[in-house]
């Protein structure tokens, strides 16, 4: 029972630190773009030298 009053403290800690870095990727826009990065593989960059 013991191991209880750490595992869920641990728990909440680390599901608060994924919310909190969810949160700073939507502050910081780092989801405004999904399409473009999908379709910047599909161009040909290739440098003639």
């Amino acid at each position: 029972m013991s191991i209880l009053l750490m595992m869920i403290p641990a728990a909440l800690a680390l599901g608060l630190a994924g919310l909190a870095g969810f949160v700073w990727s939507l502050k910081h826009r780092q989801f405004e773009d999904p399409e473009g990065a999908a379709l910047r593989i599909l161009t040909d960059d290739d440098i003639d030298a």
